[in-house]
């Protein structure tokens, strides 16, 4: 029994160092006999939104609450029935905000008293041709769309701007190292680390087009150009 309990002990031991050696392991590290750089450089390229994100929907009111939603919903059919018809595709179109809330009137020395509710029901609507997105929002318009917000302009596929954007990162950031190396009478010897950092510079939203105003005139959308960016931290050894 006694030895059967050392030999367990023994094991035990042998195990241990093992474990311990596994959780030290040490981290890989760069050691430099050199001068350390380390700066952030950018690179940057634009590129016209192809993708309008816009919020439309409608607001009621009535003297109870199932009436200013149940009109709610029959004009948000008509929205939707308009932007099908305009040829959006229905993973480009999502309820994003269902509200019912009551009205109160107010009187001196008196407790408020509900005299009616609003509801409103929205639409997260994205338009993948963006020339066309000013008459549609007219169409939901015409159709009782009451609150229209946005839009918001974006890149639907920015990938390869990216990619051009981070090599002209890598070529400013080098390019900056011989410099800094030229200006101290040393020489780059080695890129020690890189790590990046995306930046979508998107233009602010237009604030919200009311459907007077939609009325007066057509709606249009202008574009523009969106900047993609990405930053790099470099680290040069310098000899």
């Amino acid at each position: 029994m006694k030895a059967t309990v050392l030999a367990a002990l023994a094991f035990g031991a042998a195990i241990l160092p093992a474990a311990a050696q596994a959780q030290q392991a040490p981290s890989i590290t760069q050691s430099i006999s050199g001068t350390r750089l380390d700066f952030t450089a950018t690179g940057e390229v634009t590129r016209v939104p192809d993708i309008a994100i816009i919020s439309a929907g409608v607001v009621t009111k009535s003297a109870s609450a199932g009436g200013a939603l149940q009109d709610a919903a029959a004009r948000m059919q008509r929205v939707r029935a308009a932007l099908k018809a305009a040829g959006l595709d229905d993973r480009d179109i999502q309820s994003s905000n269902i509200n019912l809330n009551p009205e109160y009137r107010y009187e001196n020395n008196q407790p408020p008293v509900i005299v009616g509710y609003s509801a409103s029901n929205q639409l997260r609507v994205r338009f993948r041709d963006v020339a066309r997105a000013g008459k549609i929002l007219d169409a939901l318009v015409r159709e009782g769309a009451n609150q229209i917000n946005g839009p918001t302009l974006t890149v639907d596929k920015p990938e390869t701007g990216l990619n051009e954007a981070r090599a002209k990162a890598i070529v400013a950031g080098r390019a900056k190292a011989e410099l800094y190396a030229r200006s101290l009478g040393l020489r780059v010897a080695r890129v020690v680390s890189v790590s990046e950092s995306e930046n979508f510079s998107a233009p602010p939203p237009m604030p919200a087009m009311m459907a007077a105003r939609a009325e007066a005139a057509d709606t249009k959308i202008d574009p523009g150009e969106q900047k993609l960016q990405v930053s790099v931290a470099m680290t040069f050894e310098l000899q």
